[in-house]
C-alpha cells in the first residue's frame, strides 16, 4: 500500500512539475518565490531587532510576488489567484505610501 501510494505521490508530482513545465509554470514559481520571501525578510528583520518588525522591503516582495502570480492567474484564468493577488496589490501598494507620507511628517518635524 505505501509502495503504491508513494508510486502515485511520484507520478502526480512528476505531472505537475515536469511534464507540464512550461515558461509560465516558471513564471508563476517565481512570483510565489518572491512571495515567499516577504516573510523571510520579515522575519530576519524580527530577529535582529528582537521583536516583530515589518520592513519596506516586505513591500516590495509583496508586489513583485502578487503581480507576478497575478499574470500568471490572469493567463492560467484561476479566479482565486486573480481575486487574492488583485486586491493585495492595492493594500501593500498603500502601505508603502502610509510608510512614505510617515516619512516625510518625521522629516519635516525633525
Amino acid at each position: 500500500m505505501l509502495i503504491r501510494l508513494s508510486h502515485d505521490v511520484g507520478g502526480y508530482l512528476y505531472d505537475v512539475f515536469i511534464a507540464r513545465a512550461d515558461v509560465w509554470l516558471v513564471l508563476g514559481l517565481v512570483g510565489q518565490f518572491l512571495f515567499a520571501m516577504r516573510f523571510v525578510v520579515q522575519w530576519l528583520a524580527s530577529e535582529k531587532a528582537g521583536r516583530s518588525v515589518v520592513p519596506v522591503a516586505f513591500w516590495f516582495f509583496s508586489i513583485g510576488g502578487g503581480l507576478i502570480t497575478l499574470v500568471y492567474g490572469l493567463y492560467k484564468r484561476e479566479p482565486v489567484i486573480i481575486l487574492g493577488q488583485a486586491f493585495s496589490v492595492f493594500i501593500y501598494l498603500r502601505n508603502l505610501a502610509l510608510i512614505r507620507s510617515s516619512r516625510q511628517k518625521q522629516s519635516e518635524t525633525v
